[in-house]
């Protein structure tokens, strides 16, 4: 039997998979945390892992990046998550940032890679209520969403700084980025707030490539340095954290890269800069 031309196009379009739009919405409101300062009292304060994935926000219907780029998942990931807004990391393991990212900018989706992520929740955006009010409804949702997709950043207890130390040395010696410390009294705010810090062993930063320096002896013919200016004008020289490939095809001048570093110089130069990754700049 032959259908006629319109009723065959939309039966062939009704099959094809749901394509996720390509084009970015407007840049999510989101909160972010600042470095670690000193605090009176630690038990206020919930503390969890800093999970080194990929920022992602789940709209009620949609993954979200922070730029507002919607993820391209499988469908079966995100089924039966409920219509809270989310804000999370998209993660694997430790030290699987790269396989990660791999996986989540992917427009062809690969289903392999996705079995392995886990939407690993640290707010709810639009709850209300103070952060330990969340923290609850957080584990309730958990509790109630049948899903092994979708989980949620263990939040805990310390009573002191020494406690602290303990469970951020332990973490950094099995290859995690650091410690989360929040509030427990602070409502959710968009933009950068001291309510929600962040600790690490080293400190990590972005600045722009601007040249490239020929390395000597072993590094013959290869990248020896990168030449970086920071935000703030300030310039240095990066010569370690890369691999022999890297030092084969070094980021290209223009590109944004992501460094460690551990303090600065009075002059404000970061110390013992080590380069990290590129920046990926579409997500």
């Amino acid at each position: 039997m032959k259908y006629p031309l319109p009723v065959f196009l939309l039966t062939y379009l009704l099959c094809l998979p749901i394509a996720a739009q390509d084009k970015p919405q407007q840049k999510l409101a989101i909160q972010q945390g600042v470095n670690f300062k000193s605090v009176n009292a630690v038990s206020q304060y919930w503390v969890s892992e800093k999970l080194d994935g990929i920022r992602g926000y789940w709209n009620g219907k949609h993954l979200l990046t922070r730029q507002g780029h919607i993820i391209h998942s499988p469908k079966w990931f995100t089924l039966h998550w409920p219509q809270n807004s989310m804000d999370g990391e998209l993660w694997i393991a430790r030290d699987q940032f790269q396989s990660a990212l791999s996986c989540v900018r992917k427009k062809n989706i690969d289903e392999n890679c996705w079995r392995k992520v886990r939407f690993m929740i640290f707010d709810l955006p639009k709850q209300g209520g103070t952060f330990k009010e969340r923290v609850n409804t957080m584990k309730q949702l958990i509790t109630n969403t049948s899903s092994l997709y979708l989980a949620m950043i263990p939040q805990i207890k310390l009573k002191n700084m020494e406690q602290v130390e303990s469970m951020l040395n332990n973490i950094v010696a099995n290859k995690g980025e650091g410690l989360m410390m929040h509030y427990e009294n602070a409502y959710y705010k968009v933009g950068r707030t001291s309510n929600l810090m962040k600790l690490k062993k080293h400190q990590d930063a972005e600045a722009i490539v601007i040249a490239h320096l020929s390395g000597k002896g072993k590094y013959q013919n290869m990248l020896g340095a990168i030449t970086v200016k920071t935000a703030q004008g300030i310039t240095f020289n990066i010569g370690s954290g890369f691999s022999d490939r890297e030092r084969a095809n070094p980021p290209a001048i223009g590109s944004i890269i992501t460094y460690q570093y551990n303090g600065t110089t009075k002059a404000g130069i970061p110390r013992f800069a080590r380069f990290l990754r590129i920046r990926k700049n579409k997500l």
